[in-house]
């Protein structure tokens, strides 16, 4: 008889569970580094890529670009008239105006632009008409738009390490920190 199809495990992911004495391994590691330093932090980890994480503590806090499935932090829209390459992020004078070659591509991710006098516009010829909104703040990015973002250079994603509580070995008590307070001090 062939073998049944159904009995067969499929791994949907290449990385396997870590194991019981793997996880006993971890904490017996951390229980034998307490005693030789002063403090002891747990943080939280937002947007992690190990490259960044090497860069942020040597002290460089990196944004990238957005991917799929996240929150848009600002909103971003293309405005109307000749589209320039970084989408009236930084001014006309400044910036320089997409290629022909990218108009197809623009055409593809549903932004209603057209070629005038060889350049990529968005609306009519006076660049009058309606901006295209690619992406507003607290929306879930689909890939169309994080693409769209990517090509007009905008990096709505910001690698952070937030510190969920710390241990002191002159008070010997773990502290835990208020989120809430940190997001306040962060906005100031």
């Amino acid at each position: 008889m062939p073998k049944s199809k159904r009995a067969r495990v499929f791994h949907l992911t290449q990385v396997t569970k870590k194991t019981r004495e793997q996880k006993d391994q971890l904490f017996q590691n951390i229980r034998e580094q307490v005693p030789e330093y002063q403090h002891c932090i747990v943080f939280n980890v937002d947007n992690m890529r190990n490259n960044y994480l090497k860069d942020y503590l040597s002290g460089i806090s990196p944004v990238d670009f957005a991917r799929a499935g996240v929150a848009a932090s600002r909103s971003f829209t293309i405005p109307p008239g000749v589209v320039y390459a970084t989408a009236g992020e930084v001014p006309k004078e400044n910036d320089i105006p997409l290629t022909h070659t990218i108009e197809p591509e623009l055409r593809r991710l549903g932004v209603p632009t057209r070629m005038v006098k060889g350049k990529v516009v968005l609306g009519d010829e006076n660049g009058e008409g309606e901006g295209y909104v690619v992406c507003k703040e607290g929306e879930i990015l689909d890939s169309r738009q994080t693409r769209l973002l990517k090509l007009f250079d905008v990096c709505l994603s910001e690698f952070r390490i937030k510190p969920l509580a710390y241990w002191s070995a002159a008070t010997s008590e773990v502290t835990e920190i208020d989120q809430n307070a940190m997001d306040g001090v962060e906005e100031e």
